[in-house]
């Protein structure tokens, strides 16, 4: 049995990239904290469209090659739905996206770029859209978090939470329909992945939604201090005050 992450093919090029994706996080992060101003909303934009640009690229590339199957290639695996939330989420700033970005690229795109299934090399198109789609989600979601200042509300979790068992429900009725594996609802992957740890299938289902339910609290964390002082902040307002004004760096599009 072998990890993944020791198959990938090209690695210098690959782990090279994923080291500039943490110095790039890094960076936007500590300007956007700094230094906000409209260059952020410029730089969403611009991730939003790389973003779509990779989505659209992957299945373009299939159709012209005459390979595309409705059963594999439509985008409704986890990261592939996450490509197309993350660039919504870029170009839109609507929180409830950005709060789904947070947590489908930490909880479960981060894992797919630091235990990568691919097996074509640099610089093959599918090494690009493997790297941008799954670099790029991770980056949206620390930077339009951290460096925007887009925090996940109160219930966040639980609500990104019932949203994937929903969208999961949807994958799996087309699952159902079409004979397709999406999410690798009907069967197990055939190589090994982190699913493989949770037990033979349909058990490795239920143990994913524990294991999410862990990661999305963990996440969450951060900002529960803030949201309870913003919740005694209001409380000790007096009656009749004008609401407290949200700072700059909190505002969607400065």
């Amino acid at each position: 049995m072998q990890l993944s992450v020791l198959a990938v093919v090209s690695p210098g090029a690959y782990w090279g990239a994923v080291g500039a994706t943490a110095l790039a996080i890094a960076g936007v992060c500590w300007a956007g904290l700094r230094r906000p101003g409209r260059w952020r909303v410029w730089l969403a934009d611009a991730l939003g469209l790389v973003l779509l640009a990779d989505a659209a690229s992957f299945v373009v590339s299939e159709i012209l090659a005459g390979d595309f199957d409705p059963r594999t290639d439509l985008p409704l695996a986890l990261c592939d739905m996450g490509v197309l939330v993350a660039a919504a989420a870029c170009l839109s700033r609507q929180h409830l996206l950005v709060e789904i970005t947070w947590f489908w690229g930490l909880a479960g795109t981060l894992q797919g770029l630091l235990t990568p299934d691919l097996d074509v090399g640099f610089p093959h198109l599918a090494f690009f859209e493997y790297v941008v789609g799954h670099a790029g989600i991770v980056l949206a979601a620390c930077f339009l978090v951290i460096g925007f200042g887009l925090h996940p509300r109160r219930r966040a979790a639980p609500r990104v939470f019932l949203l994937t068992l929903a969208y999961t429900a949807l994958v799996g009725t087309v699952d159902g329909l079409t004979g397709a594996n999406y999410m690798f609802l009907r069967q197990p992957p055939p190589e090994w992945t982190l699913l493989s740890v949770l037990g033979p299938w349909p058990w490795y289902i239920a143990g994913a939604a524990g294991v999410a339910v862990v990661l999305l609290t963990v996440l969450d964390l951060p900002f529960w201090a803030e949201r309870r002082r913003a919740a005694r902040a209001a409380q000790d307002q007096p009656a009749g005050a004008p609401p407290a004004l949200r700072l700059p760096a909190a505002s969607p599009r400065r």
